[in-house]
């Protein structure tokens, strides 16, 4: 097992760090206030190949794997920039059309994917089903005319403002009358899909979205790899969603931490540096130990991800854990470093607080990956 970086996994990370670096936080900041999209550079990402170094390349992409993804969302988020969507599209979406999707699916939807010129959301959650997702009762029966008929809602369903079409967990109504897990590729155009707004306690550039259901018709080609897919094809998307999500906090991290060292070196009391205080720099030191340690917790699961190993589903709960811990005391520490300026958007780092606290609660609470390691790996009995 070797963990090193190959030469082209480092030309990626600089290629990304350098692109990156040209909008940083300020800009990511100015799109959130201003209620617009982080387009640019998302489009620049897309060209660049970025985007798409996940997707094979017979469908347009680099053929890499979730290890190449990860370095690709760290580096956008160090930056000060992360992008939420990164999470949803590149690794969710193309992640599900690429193991479970028809050849059909494919072609449609993953070169679009790759190269930034399409966005798919994706819903999962429900208002009265939360982290449960045995409790979905958006479903979909089938029409005597052809195709399916989707009906329910989904809850805090990040972009679907800004996407082409959404990923849909449902339950679906089987030919012979049973109800089982599935997924539908939902356009966001079509009749009877309607969303609306969540008005939230923080401004970012992705908003989030009730979104409805009303009799939508979808054709056959809509259900994801065909009825017999199932929960194969749902799972297929969520070790990509949390490794990606841990990479994000990762990269969020290293920017606090980068900011909060930096002032720690400049400002000056009492005629030193304010960092020549242990009280000021253990909490950095501390945090930034940590933030090293959750980032080599997502490289593994990644690399077990890319290599279909059954350990890569606790290594990915793992890597959620550690980095959305790791980013919280790393913002946390650099904020009380900056004093009262922590609390200044001109500092860029108390701009981070929601951020960085959303990553304990999404894509899956610290209180349930911590049932399924007491469950799943310390065999305890389960609790909920």
């Amino acid at each position: 097992m070797d963990f090193a970086e190959t030469d082209e996994q480092r030309m990626l990370r600089s290629s990304v760090a350098a692109m990156a670096s040209k909008y940083g936080h300020e800009y990511l900041w100015a799109k959130a206030k201003a209620g617009e999209k982080t387009t640019e550079l998302w489009a620049e990402a897309g060209k660049a190949g970025f985007l798409g170094v996940g997707v094979p390349e017979e469908y347009g992409g680099g053929g890499g794997g979730m290890v190449e993804l990860a370095i690709v969302t760290e580096e956008i988020a160090a930056a000060g920039c992360p992008l939420l969507l990164i999470v949803v599209s590149p690794a969710i979406a193309a992640s599900v059309i690429a193991t479970s999707g028809t050849q059909e699916q494919r072609e449609r939807w993953l070169p679009g994917i790759a190269d930034g010129t399409t966005k798919i959301s994706f819903a999962i959650t429900e208002p009265d089903a939360g982290t449960n997702s045995h409790n979905i009762t958006t479903s979909a029966r089938p029409d005597p005319d052809g195709g399916w008929r989707l009906s329910g809602s989904k809850y805090y369903i990040s972009g679907v403002d800004e996407s082409d079409a959404t990923l849909v967990v449902a339950r679906m109504q089987d030919s012979k009358g049973t109800l089982r897990p599935a997924m539908f590729l939902v356009p966001t155009d079509s009749p009877g899909m309607t969303y609306q707004p969540i008005e939230m306690a923080f401004i970012a550039a992705e908003r989030q979205f009730t979104v409805f259901f009303d009799d939508v018709h979808l054709p056959d080609e809509a259900l994801v790899g065909g009825e017999e897919a199932g929960l194969a094809a749902l799972f297929a998307g969520l070790n990509p969603e949390r490794i990606t999500v841990a990479a994000q906090s990762n990269g969020l991290g290293r920017y606090a931490l980068d900011k909060g060292a930096a002032y720690a070196r400049e400002r000056s009391v009492w005629g030193k540096p304010i960092g020549s205080h242990q009280a000021v720099a253990h909490p950095l030191a501390k945090a930034h130990i940590e933030v090293e340690l959750a980032r080599l917790a997502t490289t593994r699961a990644a690399w077990l991800y890319d290599r279909n190993d059954p350990a890569a589903g606790e290594a990915a709960n793992v890597a959620k854990y550690a980095a959305a811990e790791a980013a919280s005391h790393a913002v946390d520490a650099s904020v009380q470093v900056h004093g009262g300026n922590g609390m200044s958007a001109e500092y860029g780092i108390g701009t981070m607080i929601a951020a960085v606290r959303t990553t304990r609660i999404a894509p899956v609470s610290a209180e349930m990956i911590l049932n399924f390691v007491a469950q799943h790996t310390l065999g305890l009995p389960r609790s909920y």
